[in-house]
């Protein structure tokens, strides 16, 4: 059966960072169509007209309204943005095993509908939970993929922006593995316009760096409570290099088999994105260094996967 055409999107869960994927999308005219799904009926009302009052100003007509699973049947793509946050003495894992469950009722309740487009997954812990995707939504791999590293990726490429007083666009690295804290900057691949740039920098410049990157999310949440805009905005790039048929790069999670040596997990890779989602893992090296954190980072996910209650 081919994938759904057209560009419907349904957007699961209204709190802040699914609110901010479906202002980014409003404003930048990527879909003509986007219905609001979430269990708390009148938060998903109350977006749907907050919204609906701003499109006179948008780029284009767009028709947003409040929905349920079943508007999934049609949709292109389903962003899922919904879950349980971490409570006070809660483990990593039973976060994981809260969310797992909701998941699976959630995806399969999608796949119920009679969807057969592509799954964009932002919950966290994000790369768990786009494994879940896939196996309760028994798509191929490359129509599920979760926001992986392009948050994480997105703030190196601005801090390094400002290191070099350069427009963070001209700035070409990524941040790979766990979206959490074994990620770790590709400094040998990083450049700006082709120019290398670790050489130019201290191994503590770099640490320092890494470790702004690492802990950004942390601080923010200190400051402010949560982090939503940044990966709003993420969400619509992946959502836009879909819909457009790119066949762009960008550092999302994807299911690995056999890429950089490792299989049966999902984990923020460069990976080329077009209409039918994830087209394949991009060629690149890592130096022996990178290989073996991100040989750790990829332990970390499938010990916390081995324990999962799938």
């Amino acid at each position: 059966m081919d994938i759904t055409p057209g560009n419907k999107i349904v957007l699961v869960g209204t709190g802040a960072v699914g609110t901010s994927y479906a202002y980014a999308l409003m404003n930048q005219g990527l879909s003509n169509e986007l219905v609001l799904v979430d269990i708390n009926e009148d938060k998903a009302k109350g977006e749907t007209m907050d919204l609906n009052h701003g499109i006179v100003y948008a780029p284009n007509a767009m028709n947003i309204t409040q929905g349920t699973y079943a508007d999934c049947k049609d949709a292109a793509i389903v962003v899922i943005c919904a879950g349980a946050a971490q409570k006070e003495g809660e483990t990593r894992l039973d976060l994981v095993n809260k969310n797992v469950k909701i998941f699976k009722s959630m995806v399969e309740s999608i796949m119920d509908a009679g969807f057969n487009g592509i799954f964009i997954v932002a919950t966290n812990p994000v790369d768990i939970l786009s494994y879940a995707t896939w196996k309760f939504s028994q798509l191929p791999k490359e129509r599920v993929i979760g926001s992986g590293t392009v948050l994480d990726s997105a703030r190196f490429r601005f801090l390094l922006g400002q290191k070099f007083a350069t427009a963070p666009a001209s700035v070409h690295g990524y941040v790979i593995g766990e979206h959490g804290d074994s990620q770790l900057p590709v400094w040998s691949r990083a450049n700006i316009s082709g120019t290398p740039i670790a050489g130019k920098l201290s191994d503590e410049e770099k640490s320092q760096i890494a470790n702004q990157v690492r802990n950004a999310a942390y601080e923010i949440i200190s400051l402010k409570g949560a982090t939503y805009y940044a990966i709003g905005m993420g969400l619509a790039r992946i959502t836009k290099a879909i819909l457009n048929n790119e066949h762009i790069i960008l550092p999302v999670g994807t299911l690995l088999t056999g890429e950089l040596g490792h299989d049966d997990v999902y984990i923020g890779v460069p990976s080329i994105i077009h209409r039918a989602g994830v087209k394949g893992v991009a060629e690149f090296s890592l130096d022996e260094a990178e290989q073996e954190k991100f040989a750790a980072s990829v332990a970390i996910l499938k010990d916390i996967q081995a324990k999962a209650l799938f």
